[in-house]
């Protein structure tokens, strides 16, 4: 019993000490010697069987290399070094890795880079057109639910998840590396959840004020890149290159759900109003990587295992009215108008910063106000469920269609204030992860913040139609916004008759018949009468 105290005591020990190692990584590294090594640098075998060398550097299409990190010091917020597998992404795993040439891309350099075709990638290739969902066939809209749904269940071909803490990733004999398979939505689930978890110090000891992908410049790149990896994915798993993902036009105001039917993300339930439709294939989707409690009360991260189904209950909660009521159009056009990306201390608190107040955290003209969420924070919290859990949202697929919009509001403002470069994105002072050169976790191979703050036509993707400044017209307020309107404008109607027929009737008293007989109007303040003089006083008093 002694013994086993101590080593519990010992494992303790090292777990507050050194870093948890858990990732998302081609399966073809995931060896011991390459555990061992922390190299990742595969051999490429072409589609006809062809060996064309590790990275394929045979083919000239790159090699093995160091990987260059920068070490850009951490903010203040995140207090830690070397406590957490994510600082400096990926060092904590592999070190070397492929470096591809050119427009080449992947693990082993066996792809091109997001916006280049060809068998040389040197071809620009042509954007695939993300729709507003609304506006979409039926067909169409029956294409891109088929497609996630045959994602949840596809395993993915090329990356795995690890199932163990980095002292047993080589298994009790350390030769049989501890990984599992994923699908590949739930792999896009898991690189969200992996993204905002917790950093882990010990048995019910989590850090939590750290996020690699929110509050702060790199929610609008680390989400653009999410999603990409996602429309990607599917297209190398249905062998189309034109899917695109679509997007929920979620700036309508009101109270309804406009997607939520059984033809796009579904509907209610008739029984059940938290749950979803049995008319829609998300009814049978189960979540992953909900217990976050558990997770930091284990020491451990989620694995994987399916916890529960989908819940939402659009404008259902009934404790916070302020967030019952949809993002209306003329909160984005506002939002539009902010000129900087970003401002210090680029957290959630940064005022007149595009990035917070579309990130919600600000008022849509970028008053920053703890008290209140809006646009993308708000899309989220109406629907009221798995989608409002931060670390599990992206369990509910109607997360693609909600981001894909604010991904669209990013790519607007991109065009309408002309900010081609990367002005007012910090090179560093923000928090860890965010930084403008900095690797965003847990991609790999690793993607800077930098590579996808560009037009989206650039990479690989461009939208119908992109979100515009919206005029201050009655079309855009409330019908209770447009009577309180109406009623004030009539209010200040009658007020201004009254005291215009006043200022009639005292004008009226003061007329005098003049030598000539033709009425005058006597002056109403007499400069050199000592009651004028007083008169006149208080009345520029009033106006100062």
């Amino acid at each position: 019993m002694c013994t086993l105290v101590v080593s519990i005591m010992t494992l303790v020990a090292v777990l507050q000490s050194s870093p948890a190692v858990f990732g998302q990584f081609p399966r073809a590294c995931m060896t011991v010697d390459g555990i061992l090594s922390k190299e990742c640098c595969p051999e490429l075998i072409s589609p006809d069987g062809q060996n064309l060398g590790v990275c394929g550097q045979t083919a000239n299409r790159g090699s093995c290399q160091d990987l260059t990190v920068p070490d850009i010091p951490h903010n203040p917020e995140y207090p830690f070094t070397n406590v957490d597998d994510r600082e400096r992404w990926p060092n904590k795993f592999f070190n070397r890795t492929c470096v591809c040439e050119g427009n080449f891309w992947g693990y082993n350099c066996g792809e091109c880079r997001y916006g280049w075709a060809g068998e040389s990638c040197d071809q620009p290739a042509p954007p695939v057109l993300r729709k507003n969902i609304k506006n979409c066939t039926v067909e169409e809209r029956r294409r891109f639910v088929d497609a996630l749904d045959q994602a949840k269940r596809t395993v993915h071909p090329d990356y795995i998840i690890c199932k163990e803490h980095w002292l047993g990733l080589l298994g009790p004999n350390g030769t049989e590396p501890q990984v599992g398979n994923v699908t590949i939505y739930n792999l896009f689930v898991w690189m969200h959840y992996y993204a905002v978890r917790d950093t882990l110090l010990g048995p019910g000891q989590p850090f939590k004020a750290i996020d690699f992908a929110h509050e702060g410049p790199a929610y609008n790149t680390w989400h653009r890149m999410h999603l990409l990896w996602l429309e990607r994915e599917i297209q190398k798993m249905l062998g189309d290159e034109t899917f695109a993902l679509h997007y929920w036009d979620w700036a309508v105001g009101g109270t309804e759900c406009d997607v939520c039917t059984d033809d796009m993300m579904g509907a209610r339930h008739p029984l059940n109003p938290t749950a979803l439709s049995p008319g829609s294939p998300f009814s049978r989707w189960q979540s992953v990587c909900m217990s976050l409690d558990d997770y930091n009360r284990l020491v451990t991260l989620c694995n994987g295992t399916d916890e529960g189904p989908i819940f939402r209950n659009p404008g259902g909660n009934v404790d916070r009215p302020a967030v019952r009521v949809l993002p209306r159009g003329r909160d984005v056009g506002r939002c539009l108008d902010l000129p900087l990306y970003d401002n210090p201390n680029w957290t959630e608190t940064a005022e007149r910063s595009f990035r917070n107040t579309l990130e919600g955290f600000d008022h849509p003209d970028g008053e920053y106000d703890p008290s209140m969420r809006s646009l993308h924070n708000l899309a989220h919290l109406f629907l009221n469920g798995t989608a409002s859990i931060t670390h599990a949202s992206a369990n509910d697929p109607i997360f693609v269609l909600l981001h894909s919009y604010s991904d669209a509001i990013f790519d607007a403002w991109l065009a309408l204030q002309n900010a081609s470069s990367l002005v007012s994105y910090p090179e560093e002072g923000a928090p860890i992860g965010h930084n403008l050169n900095s690797t965003m976790v847990p991609f790999f191979p690793v993607v800077r913040n930098s590579d996808v703050f560009q037009f989206s036509q650039d990479i690989g993707y461009a939208f119908d139609a992109l979100p515009e400044r919206v005029p201050e017209d009655s079309s855009q307020f409330t019908s209770l916004e447009i009577f309180g309107m109406g009623a004030g404008a009539f209010i200040c109607c009658v007020v201004t008759f009254l005291v215009a027929f006043g200022i009639a009737r005292r004008l009226s008293g003061k007329r005098r018949g003049g030598p000539d007989g033709k009425g005058v109007y006597q002056p109403l303040l007499k400069e050199e009468d000592g009651k004028g003089r007083s008169s006149r006083r208080k009345l520029c008093n009033i106006h100062r």
